[in-house]
């Protein structure tokens, strides 16, 4: 975390960057429309898909499952 982030945590509280978050959620949802979020994580999973491969997602699908198996 950069000094800046750690002096904004120190003033305003973590909250405050939840605050922010979902302002800029909001903002960006009511520019471009909910169906903005939908496109980018599209673009998202392809690129990362044709990056990584897709056995990337079935590694991220086995870690949640052990977690979830381990909290139980």
């Amino acid at each position: 975390m950069s000094k800046a982030s750690e002096t904004i945590m120190k003033r305003h509280g973590a909250d405050h960057f939840k605050t922010i978050g979902k302002k800029g959620g909001n903002a960006t949802a009511k520019k471009y429309g909910q169906s903005y979020f939908q496109e980018i994580g599209t673009k998202g999973g392809e690129s990362t898909s044709a990056k990584y491969g897709p056995e990337f997602y079935e590694e991220i699908g086995k870690m949640g499952g052990e977690k979830k198996k381990s909290l139980a």
